[in-house]
């Protein structure tokens, strides 16, 4: 694979994350009508064990929650057969190491109840991301449409702060719901929301700022700027080949690679002679 060109994906992508995107639309739907959507408490619900239909009808979703975990796993696979391997990150790793284990214990132990919630918002938002790498997967021509690209993973890290509240308010009432997986599902949402804060701070906090610093060293917008003064210590708008001395100083707003209100973009901050 090392030497191998990246695989051309593009309609297979297509087609998978609008598969996907319609598989969590019907997980979503069916955790409503089992559930939630019909009388389900958001302060405390207890499993329903029984042969009922609605109880039988959950417990079939979670079953296809459970799978869908699986299918998740061609993210990963796609990822690398177009040596995208910079997206299989330690977020990616431990989501996806982590999610089927956890389902399966909440298929086997607890099919139904309170932290379905997790499932119910998590299929929601996966509706939204499948459809974003989808419309992605189009080409540039689509990506004007998917402006709000930033906007993702902040619901992803609401949702996450969602579930953390949702799970823990058990902690101070007293509700017929095994407490030792709605602890363990509320400490899936302060791992989670850990995760996507520190890539939510490395993609788009640390990487302007990394952007703003090369705008600086090219001199093109903001960073060390120094006045531009003719022979009487005054500033002209005139252009650069009429000025003839930049004295020592630095300031912190300029938004020019030549002149500007008397200032031009200069990284070299010493006094030099234009020509």
């Amino acid at each position: 694979m090392e030497n191998r060109k990246p695989f051309d994906l593009r309609r297979v992508l297509i087609t998978y994350n609008l598969l996907q995107a319609l598989f969590s639309t019907w997980i979503f739907y069916e955790y409503l009508m089992s559930g939630w959507a019909r009388g389900y408490s958001f302060r405390c619900q207890p499993v329903d064990y029984s042969s009922s239909s609605m109880g039988l009808r959950m417990a079939r979703t979670c079953w296809w929650y459970y799978f869908s975990k699986f299918t998740e796993f061609f993210d990963t696979l796609f990822f690398i057969l177009r040596k995208k391997n910079q997206h299989v990150s330690t977020l990616h790793v431990i989501h996806h190491g982590v999610m089927p284990f956890s389902v399966w214990m909440g298929v086997k132990f607890a099919p139904g109840g309170h932290s379905t919630f997790f499932a119910l918002l998590n299929t929601f938002v996966h509706i939204v991301m499948y459809s974003y790498y989808m419309v992605a997967a189009m080409g540039p021509q689509f990506q004007k449409y998917i402006w709000w690209k930033k906007y993702l993973t902040t619901m992803q890290m609401i949702q996450f702060v969602m579930i953390m509240c949702h799970q823990f308010q058990l902690l101070f009432t007293e509700c017929n719901y095994p407490r030792g997986f709605m602890i363990w599902i509320g400490l899936h949402g302060v791992l989670f929301l850990g995760l996507f804060s520190d890539f939510y701070k490395t993609k788009y906090t640390d990487d302007s700022k990394k952007n703003s610093a090369k705008k600086i060293q090219n001199g093109t917008s903001g960073g060390a700027c120094m006045p531009v003064l003719d022979d009487n210590d005054s500033s002209t708008h005139n252009g650069v080949s009429s000025y003839t001395t930049i004295y020592n100083k630095e300031y912190n707003s300029c938004y020019s690679n030549g002149t500007n209100n008397g200032y031009v973009a200069n990284n070299n901050i010493t006094e030099k002679k234009l020509a």
